[in-house]
């Protein structure tokens, strides 16, 4: 399993990384000023970032317990990259709301916009990420 500093490193990566691609995106496709996003983008990062470890550290328990091993298949790559987002929507969405001064509605939009953004984003840095830093386990079970 990660460690908690590598952990810490492919929270704060994922998070600098997705900014610096969501906020100028954001402000271009809804037409919303660069510091509007990115206030959105700071505060959804910064709690992104939490649930990230969080998150990543209950479902490499859950595949250890139950796989004995914490190596991903693409199937659990969708389901990792779905939930995780499904759990960001449902807290961020009043937060757009308030923020944006938007209806309800408009940021559930938004927020899925920003969801379906993070989603995809999501799926290809963690198959970046554990490639560039593969964990000694995986290399073992490939040689068995």
């Amino acid at each position: 399993m990660r460690t908690t500093r590598d952990r810490i490193r492919h929270a704060i990566s994922f998070e600098i990384i997705g900014l610096a691609i969501f906020t100028p995106l954001a402000s271009f496709v809804f037409g919303i000023p660069v510091e509007h996003i990115g206030v959105v983008g700071i505060v959804s990062a910064t709690l992104a970032t939490g649930w990230n470890y969080l998150y990543n550290l209950g479902f490499d328990h859950l595949m250890q317990k139950f796989h004995g091993g914490t190596q991903k298949t693409m199937a659990l790559r969708v389901a990792h990259a779905v939930l995780f987002e499904l759990g960001l929507l449902i807290v961020l969405m009043p937060f757009i709301a308030w923020y944006l001064g938007v209806s309800l509605m408009q940021a559930l939009v938004m927020d899925i916009a920003f969801a379906l953004f993070y989603l995809v984003y999501a799926f290809f840095f963690n198959l970046a990420y554990d490639r560039i830093f593969p964990l000694p386990e995986w290399q073992k079970k490939a040689e068995a």
